[in-house]
Formats: structure tokens, C-alpha cells, sequence
């Protein structure tokens, strides 16, 4: 009886509830069991020689007069929701007006204050992107490390088969709330089931670009922007990541990788996108997706403008594979999603180390 109730009646459930969810099963939904979104540790815990690493460019990319202007798809607000325990985010992919931008499955632009936070939750099936602009995060794992995100570090995690962690912002000196950015990127069906890991980068670390007579920063987080490229490959997937700023009278011609898909985040300010008759003014947190045609992408900010603009430029190689997400597992296939349900239920297939497993910073959440 003991086994039925812990494995077969686990088991049952997990199907039936793809079966009920199997229309809407696309969605990112927060599970029964508690499953709440997740910004991932700062640690490197797993190394792995079964992964092909990913490689920058063989050459830079610059923006000629032979450039083909990327246009604009669509351009829509990112409208703030509540999300894990108390937090507030802006979610742009993954929702219904932009399910997924492969290999882009989901952007957070997010707002936690002391008190909210996100407690302990799995992952398969995907990396995440984490970017903090402010504030500070603390992060555990059920594999026993911790690590702190600062303002202006990163943090790639690649779930692979399973990981279980939690996430909880800083208590501000100043009354702050922390501020960032998660980005979900899908993994190739072959890496799904690879051993999962972190890889970190400080703020101190990424070079800096500077064009149009300094007037236009970029920090490379990861790919490359006029001549420079980031220090270390961080993704599996081939992503591009760029945090630009432009001040009044700036201007910026971005070339990005042939075919890759691309989109826009906006974080401050008014930005000009585009050229000739494609120009369009978009304001803060606003998601600019563009055709995957063309070589470039035009920002600038009006010379009379009263304060700088702030986005992140994002691109990424598209993959060609099914996309079935249920809460934080992301696979391809309904079978490879009621697998992921029954292996972190009872423990097994990667969630070994979940059971009976409770993050320390988490239990602040418990009341």
C-alpha cells in the first residue's frame, strides 16, 4: 500500500493532469505542488564533457552601407503580474502575446521587495539567464551550494535533467526592492538530460563597447558589439545578450548573427528604433521583436531627450524542435512532460537529492 500511495498514485496524477492541461499545456503555469518560477544560484556545481560548448563568432560583425536593416514584427508592453511568493514581474515571452521566440521561452523583468522571494522549486529542460540591475539575491540548491547575485552580475544556470533550488532577495539598507532581468532559453532535445550547472559572471568582468563618440555603452555580456567580444561562452545555446544605454543625440547600428531570432527589452528612457520609414519611438518596458531578415538593428535617442534610454538587445539561434512546457519543465513531447512530473514526485531520474530537501534561505517564506 505504502508503494502504490508513493509511486503509482504520483504516477496517476501526473498524467491525468497533462491529460486536463493538454490544451493550454504551452502555458507557464505554477504547478499544485508549489512549483514557483526561479532565479538560480551563483555557483558552478557541475562540469561536463557531454556538452558541446558554445562558440563565439569566427569573426566580429560590423554594420556597413551593404547592411540590410532588420524591421520591426511587433512591438508590445510587458503588463506587471504577480509572481512566486510576493514578487511583481514584467513578463513579455511567454504570453499570449508572444508565446515563445525560439530558442526564447520566457523574459521576466522582475521586482522583489524583503519578504517576497522565491522558495524551493525543480527545473528541467532549460537554461536560465539571470542579470541583476539592483538590489542583491541569495541563492541555495538541493546539492548544498549557495552563492549571492549582486547588482550587475549574471547567472546561467542549465537545468539539464533536474535541479531544485531556491532564490531570496536582500534586505536593502535603503528600502530598495531588487531589480533584474531572467531570461528562459530552451536547450536542444540532446541536452535535456545533461547534469546540470551554473556559470557566473561579475559585473567588473564584462567588457565594455563604446561607439558614437562614447555617447553609446554596451556591455557585452555575451556575443559581440563593435570590435568586442564577451570573455567567456556562459549558454549552451547560442545567445547574444547586450545591456546598451544611449544618451541624448546617440546613435547605434548593431549588427546581429543571419537568421537568428531577436527581440528588444526596454528599461528607461525613449528609445528610436529602426531606420527611414521603419522609425518608431518606444517607451520603458515595452518588447521590440524583430524579422529575422536583415543584418542590423538601429537604436537612438533624440538629441533633445531629457534623460538616457536603457535596453537589452537579445538574439539567439532558432531551434527546430517542439516546445511543451508545463511550469518550469520544458520539453518535446507530452510523454517527456509527464515523465518530468513523475520523476520529481518520487525522486528519481535527477530529483534524487529533492527528497526531504529544504533550503535554508527559504524558510523565511514559511509562516
Amino acid at each position: 500500500m505504502t508503494l502504490f500511495r508513493t509511486i503509482f498514485i504520483p504516477a496517476f496524477i501526473a498524467l491525468a493532469a497533462i491529460a486536463i492541461f493538454q490544451a493550454r499545456i504551452r502555458d507557464t503555469v505554477t504547478l499544485a505542488l508549489g512549483l514557483v518560477k526561479t532565479y538560480a544560484p551563483l555557483s558552478l556545481i557541475y562540469s561536463t564533457d557531454e556538452i558541446v560548448q558554445n562558440s563565439q563568432q569566427s569573426h566580429h560583425l560590423y554594420a556597413t552601407e551593404m547592411s540590410v536593416p532588420r524591421a520591426i514584427r511587433k512591438v508590445f508592453l510587458a503588463v506587471e503580474q504577480s509572481e512566486g511568493a510576493g514578487a511583481r514581474v514584467r513578463r513579455s515571452i511567454g504570453t499570449p502575446a508572444l508565446r515563445n521566440l525560439s530558442p526564447f521561452l520566457m523574459l521576466d523583468h522582475f521586482n522583489v521587495k524583503p519578504g517576497a522571494g522565491f522558495p524551493d522549486h525543480p527545473h528541467r529542460g532549460q537554461e536560465t539567464i539571470t542579470y541583476l540591475l539592483q538590489g542583491g539575491m541569495d541563492h541555495e540548491d538541493f546539492a548544498g551550494n549557495r552563492g549571492t547575485l549582486s547588482a550587475g552580475d549574471l547567472q546561467f544556470m542549465t537545468a539539464g535533467k533536474g535541479i531544485m533550488h531556491a532564490e531570496m532577495p536582500h534586505n536593502n539598507a535603503d528600502g530598495t526592492a531588487n531589480v533584474g532581468l531572467q531570461l528562459w532559453v530552451d536547450l536542444p532535445k540532446e541536452l535535456k538530460s545533461c547534469e546540470p550547472r551554473y556559470r557566473d559572471l561579475h559585473g567588473p568582468e564584462i567588457p565594455i563597447a563604446k561607439v558614437d563618440d562614447d555617447k553609446v555603452t554596451v556591455k557585452v555580456i555575451s556575443g559581440q558589439s563593435h570590435g568586442i567580444d564577451s570573455v567567456k561562452d556562459l549558454a549552451y545555446t547560442p545567445v547574444w545578450f547586450l545591456d546598451i544605454e544611449i544618451r541624448p543625440g546617440g546613435n547605434i547600428a548593431q549588427p546581429l548573427p543571419p537568421n537568428w531570432n531577436a527581440f528588444a527589452y526596454t528599461l528607461d528612457g525613449d528609445v528610436i528604433v529602426g531606420k527611414h520609414d521603419q522609425r518608431r519611438v518606444v517607451e520603458r518596458y515595452h518588447n521590440i521583436v524583430f524579422e529575422p531578415e536583415g543584418d542590423v538593428v538601429h537604436f537612438e535617442v533624440d538629441a533633445g531627450a531629457s534623460k538616457p534610454a536603457r535596453l537589452a538587445l537579445v538574439a539567439g539561434t532558432p531551434l527546430d524542435q517542439p516546445v511543451i512546457q508545463y511550469g518550469p519543465f520544458v520539453l518535446t513531447s507530452k510523454e517527456e512532460v509527464a515523465k518530468a512530473l513523475f520523476d520529481y514526485q518520487t525522486h528519481s531520474n535527477g530529483f534524487e537529492r529533492a527528497e526531504n530537501w529544504k533550503s535554508e534561505i527559504g524558510k523565511s517564506m514559511v509562516h
